[in-house]
């Protein structure tokens, strides 16, 4: 199935450092990044912890919610390399263990969420590799 969003050529590599995202992407899991001695939310690139220095990394099942933080809606397009011409919502989503995401939207039908919007993430295909995005409000009674 070809992404709604961006040509397959920009697909990541998925044998690279966030090989762990991808393959657990693949199978519908969030797994990310945490300090293997302290347990601190890492960024997705980051080998050593902020918090207490260690330099090893332990992938982590992670909550497939969170709450939106920041919204923009991206009008600049690239024909060739994204594929939609029409405007579409980046959200920068803050999950309860400490993470966070910049995620476009799962389809393009999905509208703009506000800032404090409770919003799932899903998987959308980049190429062969799967990639997270957000989808439709969580309701605030979900856990």
């Amino acid at each position: 199935m070809t992404d709604w969003l961006l040509a397959p050529e920009l697909a990541p590599d998925p044998s690279d450092v966030l090989a762990p995202l991808y393959a657990a992407a693949d199978r519908g899991e969030l797994h990310l990044p945490r300090c293997a001695a302290c347990d601190l939310a890492l960024e997705l690139e980051q080998r050593v912890c902020d918090g207490c220095g260690a330099a090893e990394v332990a992938w982590r099942r992670a909550e497939q919610a969170g709450t939106v933080h920041a919204v923009t809606v991206v009008h600049r397009l690239e024909p060739g390399l994204v594929r939609t011409d029409r405007p579409y919502p980046v959200a920068d989503v803050e999950l309860a263990g400490g993470h966070r995401l910049v995620l476009a939207p799962l389809s393009p039908d999905i509208a703009p969420p506000a800032v404090g919007d409770r919003v799932a993430v899903g998987f959308r295909r980049l190429g062969e590799v799967a990639v997270p995005g957000f989808t439709t409000p969580v309701p605030e009674d979900a856990p």
